[in-house]
């Protein structure tokens, strides 16, 4: 009696552990659903959010400008190419390119595209020199020269030589016919192998590649080991709008050369463009004024006496081209050029 009694009891025990374990296989397959349920919609949700903070553009619907905007602003920042070449009579040409980069060690190949200008659909005369010629050489671009090459985008005509009008040195090159930049820390002389014209609309690309016959490093820019260090090479890219990349600091910004032309490093006054204390880019800010200051104007600034130069009737030559270098820096360019040309004026020694 107590047996079955005993035997009763462990059935009815096993079965309501049974029902026990299936209830909580049923409530963790529920709730493991409900888990994923929550998952695929939050994670929905969490796409919705993302797309409704986008905007979503075909090419076609914006203007090439626009778009032409949005590409170099989101793909940046850009290697710089400063292209030196020459035309078929063999006048030289310089200008700077973010269309660029490396694609080979074996050949070496380089790849830079002068795109035909959006507003007018015309071609840039580094792509015409090129197809004259099929020569280039490739100059890479430091922080202490980005005034000067931004200077030489300016669109100089037919047959004015950038490298004068930016104050750059050339170099002759060894196996081609175009120069290079002497401040430049690496250069490459080029054979162009081919040239692909992508479009014939403004804005199209013309791929020129070009296979590396010799390439020029300035030792300052190695290390203990020959390799080239990126600090000292101190190398410049270029991103969206008037914007930079530095190697050594990051994110700067560049005024482009003004729509009139500017009057060019070879326009300023000698005793500017010699002198011990300006840099290279001070003379590229300079170099991209539209005028120089009257003598009139010059003498207005002296006598106002201008907080900025409390000290100008007293100072000596170093110190006041100092000052003007001061204001070149704080942007401050058409009262730093009258201040450079007072040194002059008032013979201050």
């Amino acid at each position: 009696m107590h047996r079955e009694v005993r035997k009763n009891n462990q059935r009815v025990v096993a079965e309501f552990l049974s029902i026990i374990i299936n209830i909580k296989s049923a409530f963790k397959y529920k709730a493991n659903m409900l888990i994923l349920l929550y998952k695929h919609i939050f994670t929905n949700y969490l796409v919705w959010v993302h797309l409704q903070s986008m905007i979503s553009i075909t090419p076609q619907e914006i203007s090439t400008g626009k778009l032409h905007g949005y590409l170099l602003g989101a793909i940046s920042p850009r290697p710089i190419a400063f292209a030196s070449t020459v035309d078929a009579n063999g006048n030289v040409n310089l200008s700077p390119f973010s269309f660029f980069n490396v694609f080979s060690a074996n050949p070496p190949i380089l790849v830079f595209s002068p795109a035909r200008r959006v507003r007018d659909n015309t071609t840039k005369h580094t792509l015409e020199n090129v197809l004259a010629t099929k020569e280039v050489v490739i100059n890479m671009v430091s922080y202490d020269m980005v005034q000067q090459m931004s200077l030489s985008s300016t669109e100089y005509p037919e047959g004015v030589n950038e490298f004068e009008k930016a104050g750059f040195t050339e170099v002759a090159s060894d196996l081609v016919k175009p120069p290079r930049v002497a401040e430049s820390p690496v250069q490459f002389e080029c054979k162009v192998n081919e040239v692909i014209a992508l479009g014939t609309e403004g804005g199209a690309g013309n791929l020129i590649i070009a296979e590396v016959v010799k390439l020029h490093i300035k030792e300052s820019i190695l290390d203990e080991e020959g390799k080239i260090d990126p600090i000292k090479m101190d190398t410049v890219a270029r991103m969206g709008g008037n914007w930079y990349n530095r190697a050594k600091e990051g994110v700067f910004e560049v005024e482009k050369p003004i729509r009139t032309m500017g009057i060019g490093v070879d326009a300023l006054p000698e005793f500017i463009r010699t002198s011990d204390i300006l840099t290279g880019n001070d003379l590229g800010i300079l170099g991209n004024v539209e005028k120089i200051p009257s003598e009139e104007e010059v003498m207005m600034f002296v006598k106002m006496g201008i907080e900025k130069c409390p000290h100008i009737n007293i100072a000596n030559k170093e110190n006041t081209q100092k000052q003007a270098q001061d204001m070149l820096q704080k942007g401050d360019v058409y009262d730093a050029f009258r201040l450079l040309l007072a040194i002059d004026l008032m013979k201050i020694k």
